[in-house]
């Protein structure tokens, strides 16, 4: 079991800023570091993560916290239209993220008549690490309760509830998605991070949403999971045109 704490805020002197956006903004930082060092391990144009990064952001910001507010919470907000912007409450949806994300990049790519196949190979090579360490904002401030459990790794809110803690348990997820990458990053052919991402993280969600508490259900499953499925079925799409790649 593990002991419930917050921390929600980081003040330096009259300056406070959100942990969560913090470290959101961190994963991303570091995030595109390692997707640019892979773009330049394969021989791509190593501005292109930079170029796009501020784009990136901003997608998956609008079209995380869209998502959220439609497929999750829309009534609340319809009564409370304002706290739409507290995005500093947390209440994003990595789905919508992801969205956004994609949307953006494939723009880009098209503007840049840049090869989206190998592009989005290297760089979703740093999503993982990106999103485990913006995860870590998610568990500091505990917007993503689960189930009880008597699990060891559950935390005791301060109802005296043991849960578990859907924030820390993502945290693990990227960080051995990234931890394989490593492994594999010197003999991964094109394709092998992206469909390796989408089915993992698809599989995962499909798995994780059914310890959450209180997200609400669409014929048994979560806005996520059903994202999930979408992702799921994505990443075999890759994997099939790798493999067709190969033979080629």
């Amino acid at each position: 079991m593990l002991p419930y704490f917050t921390l929600t805020q980081l003040h330096f002197g009259p300056i406070a800023i959100q942990t969560w956006g913090l470290f959101v903004a961190l994963g991303f930082v570091v995030g595109g570091a390692a997707a640019s060092w892979m773009i330049k391990q394969r021989g791509l144009k190593s501005d292109v993560v930079w170029d796009m990064l501020g784009w990136l952001l901003l997608s998956s910001m609008v079209f995380g916290r869209v998502f959220f507010v439609l497929f999750y919470y829309p009534g609340y907000f319809i009564e409370r239209p304002l706290e739409v912007f507290a995005i500093w409450q947390g209440g994003m949806s990595m789905m919508g993220g992801l969205f956004g994300a994609a949307l953006v990049a494939i723009i880009y790519f098209k503007r840049k008549k840049l090869d989206w196949f190998q592009y989005s190979d290297a760089i979703i090579f740093g999503l993982p690490i990106g999103y485990a360490i913006g995860r870590i904002g998610c568990f500091l401030i505990h917007d993503h309760p689960g189930i009880p459990t008597s699990f060891f790794l559950g935390v005791q809110y301060p109802d005296g509830i043991i849960r578990h803690d859907l924030g820390l348990y993502e945290i693990f997820v990227g960080l051995i998605l990234f931890l394989i990458f490593l492994a594999w990053q010197k003999r991964a052919k094109v394709g092998f991070f992206l469909s390796t991402f989408l089915i993992s993280y698809g599989v995962a969600r499909l798995l994780l949403d059914f310890l959450r508490l209180d997200d609400p259900r669409f014929a048994f499953l979560t806005a996520g999971q059903y994202f999930g499925l979408l992702l799921l079925a994505g990443g075999i799409f890759v994997l099939v045109k790798s493999q067709k790649m190969k033979k080629v």
